[in-house]
């Protein structure tokens, strides 16, 4: 007799897939018209089935259903998720950009990191109740970062194709792939300060068994500030920084060789070669797990070095690639899905526990949305002029920095750098019971503002008449008469679309840019979309000198 199998992994699959069918019907509507991209719905979705509400998704049933796992489940979502899409956006920036940008890069990477941090820090002391300095900053470091994912969405989005100048999207694309990996540095810092406080001595774990886990010691070690800034500096610098970046420059040459020898002897067929990307990302963060290093700059790192001849992304786009963006569109999904469903709710009014309120939440939230990241963007932008040509462009630089999936991980993460709730002391104690609802409560309130901010700035743009960027043209391939036309484009004819503003362009040299004319546009490109129109035209008129008559 049938009966009803209602495991968690059909209840799992029967949402993901509704959601995606859905979603997929009115996609177009939902990015292009409503500009709200895949984060928000899917989160929003996750709330709604999650343990809060409906119950279908739970994470503690899942598998063994093991007290605990859910961290680690997230965890391990979190470094797939973020690791693929990191390798995507290295090889989708124009060839050799980061020796191109080196400075940008480089102000973006430290001083503005380190202001966006203590800033950070700041808010929280104001509005948290019990932490001392040290215990702030590593709760700051989780969100010291820009989203690596949710900044792809603001560069590459139908928003950016419109108003955001590509020089401006080409950078925000670059220093959110690579900053997720520089967020170590600054946790381990205070981690260590703290580890390694005053007084003697006493590892607690065996040197040895470092690298079979991602956190090594924990608790109270004693040495003072010289072992700890020794330990930061060779453990965190040089093993998880330096090397990371090396493993992933290394094995990002090593794969673009290996692909290019393949190509050339015409071994690789359409599919394999566009999922390339997301193997490659797939193998850097078991690499580097196995290791203990940087998951994400390895990633970020292989992906900038497999294109940086520019002939990947090139023969991507000779493909027509949809590939990669599928495989975004399929990680954001189910990455916001999984966070919608993990929301701590319940930690986020306990005014007799930890002392966290509503209240205290949304002045945290509102502190952090403005002067997290704005005043430092406001304060280095004139060292970057050739990226952010003026204030206005710092300020749109400066509050979208999202807080997303990157965040999760950390808090993730730094749980296994300290003891279990009740097994450390009063100040290790307190990081770990405030961490996951401050963390959490932030990325809650990044999704739904910075979600809903585009959809506002572009009706404030509509409204005041702002005109859309019409330079750097080019053809899109038309693959259907039913796709519907490209935000910031035009018809050219059955083939193709004119598209304007475009992120990806294989090359990063004037030679290679069109050169423009008096009203802004390509010359070369304007000559090729009169054409097109005069040959539509005269294609219509041909069709109706053959057009039957009507009866009268």
């Amino acid at each position: 007799m049938p009966t009803l199998n209602l495991s968690e992994l059909n209840i799992v699959l029967a949402v993901f897939g509704a959601f995606t069918l859905v979603y997929g019907i009115i996609s177009s509507k939902v990015k292009n018209k409503w500009f709200l991209g895949e984060a928000l719905p899917a989160m929003l979705l996750g709330i709604i089935l999650g343990p809060i509400a409906a119950k279908f998704i739970d994470a503690d049933r899942w598998g063994s259903a093991e007290a605990g796992q859910t961290s680690e489940i997230t965890l391990g979502m979190t470094r797939v998720v973020i690791g693929v899409q990191l390798v995507i956006a290295g090889f989708q920036l124009p060839a050799k950009y980061q020796k191109l940008r080196w400075k940008e890069m480089l102000i973006l990477l430290v001083p503005t990191m380190t202001i966006m941090w203590l800033c950070t820090a700041l808010c929280i002391i104001a509005t948290i109740p019990g932490l001392t300095l040290l215990a702030a900053l590593v709760i700051a470091s989780s969100v010291a970062c820009t989203d690596p994912v949710l900044s792809q969405a603001v560069a590459k989005g139908p928003f950016a194709d419109m108003y955001v100048a590509r020089d401006l999207r080409e950078i925000i694309s670059s220093e959110a792939g690579a900053n997720d990996g520089f967020g170590f540095p600054f946790l381990m810092l205070a981690t260590y300060l703290i580890r390694h406080a005053n007084g003697p001595h006493q590892p607690t774990v065996d040197p040895t068994n470092k690298l079979l886990a991602r956190a090594g010691d924990v608790g109270r070690s004693g040495g003072g500030l010289g072992l700890a800034m020794g330990n930061w500096f060779l453990e965190t610098w040089l093993y998880t920084v330096v090397m990371g970046a090396v493993i992933g420059a290394l094995l990002g040459f090593v794969s673009w060789k290996a692909l290019k020898f393949a190509l050339k002897k015409k071994w690789v067929d359409g599919e394999s070669y566009v999922l390339y990307p997301t193997a490659l990302g797939l193998w850097i963060v078991g690499v580097c797990g196995l290791l203990g290093t940087n998951d994400f700059l390895s990633c970020f790192m292989a992906g900038t070095v497999m294109n940086w001849d520019g002939e990947y992304l090139r023969e991507c786009q000779d493909r027509h690639d949809e590939v990669n963006s599928v495989v975004d569109v399929i990680l954001n999904f189910g990455g916001f899905m999984y966070i919608g469903s993990i929301i701590p709710w319940s930690e986020f009014h306990q005014p007799d526990t930890t002392g966290i309120t509503i209240g205290r939440l949304f002045a945290l939230g509102f502190l952090v949305l403005i002067f997290r990241r704005i005043p430092a963007v406001l304060m280095m932008y004139k060292f970057m002029p050739k990226v952010v040509k003026n204030w206005k462009e710092a300020v749109f630089m400066g509050y979208f920095g999202p807080i997303g999936i990157g965040a999760v991980f950390y808090v993730e993460h730094t749980r296994h750098l300290f003891p279990k709730l009740g097994e450390g002391d009063i100040e290790e104690t307190t990081i770990i019971r405030l961490l996951i609802p401050t963390i959490y409560w932030l990325v809650l309130f990044s999704i739904i503002v910075h979600g809903l901010s585009i959809p506002a700035l572009n009706a404030i743009y509509k409204y005041y008449g702002v005109k859309p960027i019409q330079d750097d043209a080019m053809e899109i391939s038309r693959k259907s008469i039913r796709v519907p036309t490209p935000t910031n484009a035009e018809v050219g004819d059955e083939d193709y679309f004119i598209a304007y503003n475009r992120f990806s362009r294989p090359m990063f040299s004037n030679a290679e840019l069109p050169v423009f004319g008096l009203n802004g546009r390509s010359i070369t490109i304007d000559d090729r979309i009169s054409k097109k129109r005069m040959s539509m035209s005269e294609k219509t008129t041909q069709n109706s000198e053959y057009r039957p008559q009507t009866a009268q």
